[in-house]
């Protein structure tokens, strides 16, 4: 009896359990990583031969305890090695695992070698040869802890490579990780099976040579055995003989429907090769189709199994061509194949979010590195109710894109507001920086389910995309809340991708990916256009400056000098590309890093024209003190006070809910404010939620004046 262990994917142990006993393994016990079991011969040579699942088939030749260095190479010294193969063999050892003692696998590697090698010679046998490349056979030392098992790799090169994929697309699936992902499916041969985004054809090769009962190692010409003492190859010969005839039977025999389908002709080629070469070309109809627009080819078959691969990547947050994919995938669907099995491998929970499906079964797998589910569903007409809403936000998007686009041209713009959480249902905020799009999703007020939040947001990009045409490359998602302290100049990515934009003829720099904002506060931009119709001949002061484009306004519009002032060098620098950017060079355009109440106490110039655009709430560890705008207002015109020249003008402007102005306190300063929030406001900022307020203030005497 021959002590055995299959090794397979993680996840799918249980999967190669019940395939190794349906071929009469005994005794079958699973471990991480694969199953152990034993048999004879003959079942050794229809695992090799049958196995689908599995990646490798060792026969386990002895363990031992590794608790010294020097017991490594005993143990290895221990097994009659001469016994197993001849001299005229070549062999390789892969060593696999590390412990305090063995640090290096190559050098656990190197031990096994030295000791085989010395076995032989201690028997006064021929060195044994060893090759780094295809060799005869190949020994595997597993060191888990400190123990260690030796064994013969008898499948040679891994039992997924079948021998028929000539060529694959980018990261293709496993041959044994597809023929898993088909019997987890639910499909049962007979049945109608389409692979919608099918790329090599991996899948459905699998899945014909399952219906047409073809050993997936038929193809295979070398093994692990072929020098392996024990092996007798009349018996191995008997058993391919069996499974070629099983093959022709079964392709001859076949009559179910086999699909797939992809977007590209250069790799449905690659596909048909590869189905050539497995020997199931006849059985597989590859056609070229865009996933969203497929119509089902046999609406009479009434069900069938959908089952895919699509792409999911390894990002921790999905992009938003993603995100579309599978929720239009989803929708067509639906809409063309109600009442069939959808079975997918995915692996960010976003992506299954915007199926918008509840699954019926899933099951965890690795996919190489990456930790994946396969989920099966059962398809059903999208409810009314989620296409009503649906249609109801598109609608909505339609419209106020056609009132905005003719408004922006207009007025010199090319960056928006394009929706602003119109729909209760869709708490979204899109703003268009020219060809580019960022959504902004709000943090909900009230709880909401992940799986509908996701939805909704899935059917955002969807619709946006479709009414805006602009590719999904060019949509950028954030989810937006409130910023408290530090966050709100919290760094997303390090993308460094800027864009410039279009601004009542100045050119404005902005970053849609790196930043929560993207350096151009939109809700702003009359407050810059009211700055440079009021800075000709002005010295104006920018303070809590951000990126400075009121400063580019103001020097645009022939300010005799201009004073930026913000805590953050990042800011500064950006504001620096945007002066540039318009030819405001020289000592006259000052940029100044500095806490801005701080710098405020200790100036002494004074101003013509003042715009302050303080944060609601400000910490930093550079700051003396935090700073709340509603709290810390009369202080901060106090000394604003100090700097306006008698015939100046502030501009005060903040986004506080629930902001009240302490009127009063500014007449005690002999200052008088005069709210211009209409004035300032832009149509596409409309709604109170993403609005700002606005006051002019002057010295008291120049008012009564």
């Amino acid at each position: 009896m021959l002590s055995l262990f299959a090794r397979t994917a993680t996840g799918l142990e249980e999967l190669l359990k019940q395939e190794l006993q349906s071929l009469g393994a005994a005794a079958c016990q699973i471990v991480p990583g694969g199953v152990l079991f034993q048999g004879e011969l003959d079942l050794l040579y229809r695992s090799v031969l049958w196995s689908r699942i599995a990646s490798r088939i060792l026969l386990k030749l002895t363990s031992c305890s590794v608790r010294e260095e020097c017991q490594l190479y005993q143990g290895a010294l221990a097994v009659d090695w001469p016994s197993l193969w001849s001299a005229e063999a070549t062999f390789a050892v892969r060593f696999i695992g590390t412990s305090p003692i063995i640090r290096h696998s190559h050098y656990g590697a190197l031990r096994i070698k030295d000791a085989i090698v010395d076995r032989f010679q201690q028997q006064a046998l021929p060195r044994p040869r060893v090759a780094k490349q295809d060799p005869d056979l190949l020994i595997e030392g597993y060191l888990q802890r400190d123990q260690l098992i030796l064994s013969l790799d008898l499948s040679g090169h891994s039992l997924h490579q079948r021998g028929y994929r000539q060529a694959a697309g980018a990261a293709p699936l496993k041959e044994h990780l597809a023929a898993a992902l088909v019997r987890r499916s639910g499909w049962q041969p007979g049945e109608p099976l389409i692979d919608p985004l099918c790329g090599a054809g991996t899948l459905l090769i699998e899945a014909a040579l399952l219906a047409a009962d073809i050993a997936p190692g038929l193809q295979r010409q070398q093994w692990g055995f072929n020098a392996w003492s024990q092996h007798q190859p009349a018996h191995w010969q008997r058993l391919q003989q069996q499974a070629q005839q099983r093959a022709a039977a079964g392709v001859k025999g076949y009559q179910g429907l086999l699909i797939g389908y992809d977007q590209a002709p250069a790799v449905l080629q690659q596909a048909r090769l590869n189905a050539q070469h497995a020997g199931v070309a006849s059985l597989i109809t590859f056609g070229v189709a865009d996933v969203c627009q497929l119509i089902n080819p046999c609406p009479q078959a009434g069900s069938g199994v959908l089952l895919t691969n699509p792409p999911y990547g390894e990002r921790l947050s999905c992009p938003p061509a993603l995100l579309a994919l599978y929720t239009n995938l989803s929708q067509n669907l639906k809409r063309q194949f109600a009442g069939w099995r959808l079975s997918l491998l995915g692996q960010h929970p976003d992506l299954f979010h915007a199926l918008q499906l509840r699954a019926e079964r899933q099951f965890k797998m690795n996919n190489g590195p990456l930790a994946c589910v396969q989920k099966n569903y059962r398809l059903a007409a999208q409810p009314n109710e989620t296409r009503r809403l649906a249609t109801d936000f598109a609608n909505r998007l339609a419209k106020k894109q056609r009132q905005l686009e003719r408004w922006a041209k207009l007025e010199g713009v090319n960056s928006y507001r394009l929706y602003d959480a119109d729909l209760p249902d869709y708490n979204v905020a899109i703003d268009r920086y020219a060809d580019y799009l960022v959504i902004q999703e709000y943090q909900p007020s009230q709880p909401i389910e992940e799986k509908k939040r996701q939805g909704r947001l899935a059917q955002v990009l969807q619709e946006t995309c479709r009414i805006t045409q602009l590719p999904e490359e060019q949509l950028i998602v954030k989810v937006r809340q409130r910023q408290r302290g530090h966050t709100q100049y919290q760094k997303l990515a390090q993308q460094g991708e800027w864009l410039a934009v279009v601004e009542y003829g100045a050119t404005l720099w902005v970053n849609l990916t790196d930043y929560v904002d993207t350096g151009l506060f939109l809700d702003h931009r009359r407050t810059r256009r009211l700055v440079g119709q009021l800075a000709s001949g002005q010295d104006f002061l920018n303070l809590f400056c951000y990126t400075a484009s009121a400063t580019v306004q103001a020097g645009r519009a022939g300010a005799r000098s201009t004073t930026s002032v913000d805590l953050s060098n990042t800011y500064l620098n950006w504001a620096a590309r945007n002066l540039q950017s318009s030819d405001l060079l020289g000592s006259q355009h000052r940029l100044i890093q500095a806490d801005c109440l701080t710098w405020l106490a200790v100036c002494e110039q004074q101003f013509d024209l003042i715009l302050v655009d303080p944060p609601t709430f400000s910490r930093s560890k550079r700051m003396e003190q935090t700073f709340d705008v509603q709290r810390d207002q009369l202080k901060l015109f106090t000394e604003l006070r100090r700097l306006l020249r008698p015939q100046g003008l502030v501009l005060f402007s903040n986004s506080r809910q629930g902001f009240r102005l302490d009127s009063a306190g500014l007449r005690a300063l002999q200052l008088v404010a005069e709210e211009i929030t209409e004035k300032t406001r832009s149509p596409d900022f409309n709604r109170a939620r993403s609005s700002h307020r606005c006051w002019s203030i002057r010295h008291q005497l120049l008012a009564d004046s």
